[in-house]
């Protein structure tokens, strides 16, 4: 029987021990040592206390109650669940102690790990839901395991429409990005679908979901391309709105081929490098903002504020106000809290002071303040606030003659004068007037919706002729309103598309004058058309040798000839070069 016994208890996969009424092991089956670390011949007889300290058998034997299903940790971090109750004889008395357990160590440690994934799970399910791109992941199979509150606000599919369903289940119109990623293993960037019950246009990037080197399902991020749309508008509009506060034009937009122009730019450019106070000096219609445009895009303050200010369109009254800003209370009117004025405005960045001849004398103290001290004080207030800005003045006016006339302080013109940069007339720069033109029409073309290609060599000549006391701005008016008179169809500005134009310098189509004003005699006259024939000869012999050095290539031609490839064209048509 006692063979039986033991072969019986052997055969339990959990531990088994019995003690005896002293304490010591009388039964330890093999299952509990191999759990325990113990060979059951070397705890057979010994008492339990000793040989397994944290076995508890002594204090069941002690108090007669039983412990049921406890986990204990026993040594080398084993973990055990375990049963122990007490052994009574007849009448009751307590006369041993049995008890059953399994080794759980690695159970345990799966319903840990299993617990983390399921935490893991969790916040991965929650930091999907909370954004606010729409996610849809499949499985390797393809099928929908999990959706966002996103997704279901852009396609208007719940998850049990979804999930457990195949991933075309949402698609009107397109290919399944999942699928494309779950046979080929690679992302897909940008494909356009249409989703939903709306079929609402969408811009879908999926990728491969890898572990262990396998594809395990999709990811897809998915964008309402309405959405984007609208970013886009905002974007272009703000980009607008920041275009307004910062200078437009760069020295790309100066166009010209003379030499009066390219040393004024080139001195601009060395001006633009420098910190020194510019003045501009030029006729009105020369261009002098777009030099002040020009010079501030080229400055290390390009990131900062351009402000314009045209001295001659501000009232007397404000001009302190609006230039130095003023303290709340200082006047009627003013605002509570006071208001920055605009040299504050420009901070860091350039101020351009159009019309400066227009001063009013007050203004021009302060002014020179500004210049010497790099601060202001605003209207009402007595604190000095520093700033640090770069003045570009411009003048139409000869302010030496301003000066001694007494309209301009002496001080604050040597102050301004520091780097004059003199823009010349459009009379002087005769040369620039083809490629001006060629420039003014391109920009008209995109105003009024046309496509003028050029102008006719006799209406260029008589363009060439007048003395455009505008400069620039006149000529680009009297191209305006030749476009405006043209038909529709037309492409070619025409001698008779031309407004009626003055010509005090130079000969006029209907008169001629001499060097003292008179008319011209038929003699002189014709001494002069035959000037005109013979250097009209000349420039055309000398065109036509530079094209065949050029092996007819118009580019290096141009290059060669030191013209724009526009001018040289209508040079082409002029002389009738190259047609049949």
């Amino acid at each position: 029987m006692e063979h039986l016994l033991n072969t019986i208890i052997n055969s339990i996969d959990d531990g088994f021990m019995v003690i005896d009424r002293k304490g010591t092991i009388s039964h330890f089956n093999t299952a509990a040592g191999r759990i325990m670390g113990i060979a059951p011949d070397q705890a057979i007889g010994r008492l339990a206390a000793d040989t397994i300290p944290n076995s508890r058998l002594h204090l069941v034997l002690k108090t007669g109650m039983a412990e049921v299903n406890q986990e204990q940790f026993i040594s080398e971090g084993i973990r055990i669940v375990t049963t122990r109750k007490p052994v009574f004889d007849g009448k009751g008395k307590v006369i041993g102690a049995v008890c059953f357990f399994r080794d759980i160590t690695e159970t345990a440690a799966l319903a840990d790990q299993n617990t983390s994934l399921k935490k893991m799970r969790s916040l991965l399910e929650a930091v999907i839901a909370a954004s606010q791109d729409a996610v849809s992941v499949v499985d390797e199979k393809g099928v929908g395991i999990i959706i966002n509150p996103a997704y279901t606000r852009l396609t208007g599919f719940a998850g049990t429409d979804i999930i457990g369903k195949p991933a075309e289940a949402d698609i009107s119109e397109g290919e399944s990005v999942h699928m494309q990623v779950l046979k080929t293993g690679q992302p897909v960037i940008g494909a356009h679908l249409k989703v939903g019950p709306q079929r609402k246009e969408v811009i879908v990037n999926a990728a491969p979901i890898m572990v262990d080197g396998d594809i395990k399902g999709s990811v897809g991020i998915i964008h309402d391309v309405s959405e984007l749309l609208r970013l886009s508008e905002e974007l272009t509009l703000a980009r607008r709105i920041i275009r307004v506060l910062e200078a437009k034009y760069s020295f790309k937009d100066i166009v010209g081929e003379s030499r009066q122009i390219f040393n004024a730019i080139n001195l601009a450019k060395r001006a633009a490098r420098l910190p020194a106070t510019v003045l501009l000096r030029g006729e009105s219609g020369t261009g002098k903002e777009l030099f002040a445009h020009a010079i501030h895009n080229e400055s290390n303050r390009k990131n900062h504020q351009f402000i314009r200010i045209n001295c001659a369109a501000i009232v007397d009254s404000l001009f302190e106000s609006e230039l130095f800003g003023y303290e709340g209370g200082s006047f009627t009117g003013a605002k509570r809290g006071g208001k920055k004025g605009l040299f504050e405005e420009a901070n860091e960045g350039t101020i351009f002071l159009d019309e400066i001849s227009e001063l009013p004398m007050n203004v021009q103290a302060k002014m020179l303040r500004v210049l010497q001290e790099k601060e202001i004080v605003r209207v009402g207030g007595s604190k000095s606030v520093s700033i640090d800005v770069r003045i570009i003045a411009a003048t139409h006016e000869d302010l030496q003659k301003a000066v001694k006339e007494g309209r301009f302080r002496e001080d604050l013109y040597y102050r301004l004068n520091v780097m004059p940069i003199d823009i010349p007339p459009l009379r002087d720069r005769k040369g620039d007037i083809e490629v001006l033109a060629c420039h003014i029409i391109r920009k008209l073309n995109q105003q009024f919706g046309r496509n003028i290609t050029l102008i006719e060599p006799k209406a260029m000549e008589i363009l060439e002729g007048v003395e455009w006391k505008g400069n620039i701005r006149e000529l680009e008016n009297v191209l305006a309103q030749c476009i405006i008179k043209m038909q529709f169809s037309d492409s070619i500005i025409m001698r008779e598309h031309l407004p009626n134009l003055e010509f005090p310098i130079g000969p006029s189509p209907e008169k001629s004058l001499n060097d003292q004003g008179q008319p011209l005699t038929k003699e002189d006259e014709g001494l002069r058309q035959e000037l005109r024939s013979v250097l009209s000869g000349i420039e055309k012999q000398h065109i036509m040798r530079m094209l065949a050095e050029s092996n007819g290539n118009k580019t290096d031609c141009s290059r060669k000839l030191g013209i724009s490839i526009r001018n040289l064209y209508n040079k082409l048509e002029k002389y009738q070069i190259g047609s049949s």
